[in-house]
């Protein structure tokens, strides 16, 4: 019995001895931080979220609010021409133009003709790079061939023909076709020596030519034109083949 009371007693101190120490308060002064510990290792990924609510969608008949206009972008490159399209209709007539300048015409309404044809009788050698001129006339339509110059002038727009028959005696000739101081042909006939000393060459040709235009033949250094009556003349013609 003595020995139960004496135990209790014991048990009483130690219980209150315990309490004291964990109730008073340490005299010592607190500690360093610790080292920070090393990385942990990641977590689990963590389970997939709801789905989200959709978008209101725009009723029939309603469009949606139009944003902002953006700015240009970069002029890209010029395509390929494309193939051309169908041809279009005829289109509409257009206004009646002015009415033109009545034409060059004789009295009796028909049109002028235009037409020449001239020779040169003569033994004496023309001069070199000037018009040589025919004084006697065959044909002379509308004076449209000046015997004092040697020229033809244009009265008529057209189409023209020329054409030569000339004589030349002794000497080599050449004669140039010539438009207004421009040369259209040139035309040679060479004499070679022992063989006959007088020979005859033609040439000819087409050619528009404008009203006030002339046209007319000329030699250069070799001039050998030469015409005496019955031995031969030299002749030169022309006439308008269409007027355009």
């Amino acid at each position: 019995m003595l020995s139960s009371v004496l135990v209790g007693v014991f048990l009483v101190i130690s219980l209150t001895h315990m309490v004291a120490l964990e109730t008073c308060p340490s005299a010592g002064n607190p500690g360093l931080p610790g080292v920070p510990g090393l990385p942990g290792v990641d977590g689990r990924d963590g389970q997939k979220g709801e789905k989200g609510n959709p978008e209101p969608s725009v009723a029939v008949g309603h469009s949606a609010d139009q944003g902002q206009k953006g700015e240009p972008g970069v002029k890209g490159r010029l395509g390929k021409i494309g193939r051309s399209g169908e041809p279009g209709g005829i289109g509409v007539p257009g206004e009646e133009g002015p009415v033109g300048d009545q034409a060059d015409a004789r009295s009796n309404g028909t049109l002028l003709n235009s037409a020449f044809s001239v020779y040169r009788g003569t033994k004496s050698r023309p001069e070199r790079k000037v018009p040589v001129a025919f004084k006697n006339v065959i044909t002379n339509i509308n004076n449209v061939y000046d015997t004092n110059t040697g020229k033809f002038v244009c009265q008529i727009s057209g189409t023209y023909y020329f054409v030569y028959h000339a004589s030349s005696h002794q000497k080599h000739l050449c004669l140039n076709l010539m438009l207004d101081s421009a040369k259209l042909a040139s035309f040679c006939d060479h004499i070679n020596s022992g063989q006959m000393q007088q020979q005859v060459s033609s040439g000819g040709l087409a050619v528009y030519v404008m009203k006030n235009q002339a046209v007319w033949l000329e030699t250069d250094e070799n001039n050998g034109l030469y015409a005496e009556g019955l031995k031969g003349d030299s002749v030169f013609s022309g006439f308008l083949i269409s007027a355009h």
